[in-house]
């Protein structure tokens, strides 16, 4: 299952969006109001939306400036999600968050609008930065 955000541009340069998203503690910044629980760690960050089951995030693969994969550490769960960084100019970039998710069917159609809503929201969360 593929979903993506928009892409949303956001006053901070290439360079500075990475390192924000890079430090998984900002990732309570741009999480959604309905958040119940989020403790950072070293290179992941466990979060539980109201409702939800906790999830636990990895920072897996980097491309410094231009790329950041956080990986579900869940068996159960298993997904990614890749924030995309572009450039604009010196003072701007633009953010596109990307989800793939490996999910029988049931489950996919079960998930599909709240993972959006809940990746949605945290585009949105990093435009207002």
């Amino acid at each position: 299952m593929n979903l993506e955000t928009n892409k949303v541009t956001v006053k901070k340069s290439q360079k500075e969006m990475f390192e924000f998203l890079s430090n998984v503690e900002n990732f309570e910044q741009i999480m959604p109001e309905n958040t119940d629980k989020f403790e950072a760690k070293e290179d992941s960050f466990l979060f539980a939306l109201k409702g939800m089951p906790e999830i636990r995030l990895k920072i897996e693969e980097t491309t410094p400036s231009e790329k950041i994969v956080l990986g579900s550490t869940s068996d159960k769960f298993p997904f990614t999600l890749t924030g995309n960084i572009i450039s604009i100019d010196d003072d701007n970039s633009e953010v596109q968050l990307l989800f793939d998710g490996k999910f029988n069917p049931m489950m996919a159609m079960m998930i599909k609008n709240p993972i959006q809503k809940f990746i949605s929201t945290l585009s949105e969360n990093i435009e207002k930065l």
